[in-house]
């Protein structure tokens, strides 16, 4: 007796945006890690983690942000556990951290909407990660966190 075995296609993974690349990924990470390590606060928060070993780290969050918008699915991470380490990251952190990488996502994305779908996915974590790190039970996540009721 043959038995049918039900296959399902394979999930199309589709990026975030189509104009979209790896190059633009690329640019974004190293701009916005760029201008982080210029920041008078996360600089110094970023460097006592990193010591030393930034190029690790951009590579690590080039195939994050490839995973997140490409959908290459090659990061294999775990972004919470690792922040919930960072104990010297305070709420207001995530604001300097969103309001740089606004800024960079529309330098590098000259397509405003790519720009702006690529800060949702960045707002969508942030705020993932505030609640991990930052909130108790019943905090309200802060409104840096989300540009949703309009842009600055």
């Amino acid at each position: 007796m043959e038995q049918s075995i039900d296959i399902r296609p394979a999930v199309r993974r589709q990026p975030a945006h189509p104009s979209i690349d790896s190059k633009q990924i690329s640019a974004l990470v190293d701009t916005f890690y760029g201008r982080i390590q210029e920041d008078d606060r996360l600089g110094p928060v970023f460097d006592g983690r990193l010591n030393g070993r930034w190029e690790p780290h951009l590579e690590k969050m080039k195939a994050f942000w490839r995973s997140v918008l490409l959908k290459t699915g090659e990061y294999k991470g775990q972004p919470v556990p690792t922040h919930t380490k960072l104990k010297e990251v305070v709420s207001d952190d995530y604001r300097i951290w969103l309001e740089l990488f606004r800024e960079t996502a529309f330098d590098v994305f000259k397509d405003e909407a790519a720009a702006r779908i690529v800060i949702r996915q960045a707002e969508k974590i942030a705020e993932s990660l505030w609640m991990a790190t930052i909130a108790s039970p019943f905090d309200r996540v802060p409104d840096f966190l989300s540009t949703a009721d309009g842009w600055n």
